[in-house]
Formats: structure tokens, C-alpha cells, sequence
């Protein structure tokens, strides 16, 4: 489960850094160039007020933009840094896992994301 969303981390790099909607959007235009992303202020005032979800290409670029994990600011109790040491990542065992994902119902996916921050969390604690 996700103990925040991304609007509530928006607000946290806003307070904490002292920067505005524009600022925000002001960073992120040399990703927005070379992502070939589009983010317009109607975008970004949306993530604040919570009322829309990033799409993952525009909370890539929020990330890189902000120098912070793409999970953190998605609401994950996750480290906020980008530079944390994360496995490398198998593509066909990833393939696989989302595959076999697909196949269950809503409840099921639930159930699997809070075994899984069950595990992180687990794995922070023997850090």
C-alpha cells in the first residue's frame, strides 16, 4: 500500500525547497525537450491538487527533474533519493512477473503489492 501520492510529495519538495508550480515545470523542460514529453501547467496543477496520476513518462521527467525515485514520488515508503542501489533488473523474469500479473483481479494485485512493500520494508529494517 501506498502511504502518500504523488500530489502530497509535490507539496513536500514544494515546501521543502521553496519553489513554485513554475519552478517546477521551468525544471523540467530540458527533460520535457529531451524526452520529447509534454508537461503544461494544466498538467502539473492536476498532480498537485491530487486530481490526476502522472503517466509514467511525465513522472519520469517530474523525477529526473526533481532528482528524486520515481516511487518515492509516487507516494512508496522508498527511499527519495534516485541514487539508492537497486539489483539490476532481469527483463525476462520482469516480463514474466507482469504477465502473470495481468492474469489476476484487483484484489489479488492488492494483496501482491503489500507483500511486496511488506518485503522492502523487511529488507530496510536488516540495512
Amino acid at each position: 500500500m501506498k502511504p502518500y501520492n504523488t500530489a502530497i510529495r509535490l507539496k513536500q519538495i514544494m515546501t521543502d525547497q521553496n519553489i513554485k508550480q513554475v519552478d517546477i515545470l521551468n525544471m523540467c523542460k530540458p527533460f520535457c525537450n529531451k524526452y520529447n514529453v509534454k508537461l503544461g501547467k494544466n498538467d502539473l496543477s492536476q498532480y498537485v491538487n491530487g486530481k490526476v496520476e502522472p503517466g509514467q513518462e511525465k513522472l519520469d521527467v517530474l523525477a529526473e527533474a526533481l532528482n528524486v525515485s520515481e516511487a518515492w514520488l509516487m507516494g512508496y515508503d522508498v527511499p527519495m533519493d534516485r541514487t539508492f542501489n537497486a539489483k539490476p533488473i532481469d527483463n525476462d523474469r520482469l516480463n514474466e512477473f507482469v504477465k502473470l500479473c495481468s492474469e489476476l483481479s484487483d484484489d489479488e494485485l492488492d494483496i501482491i503489492e503489500t507483500l511486496i512493500d511488506s518485503l522492502l520494508s523487511k529488507h530496510d529494517k536488516e540495512d
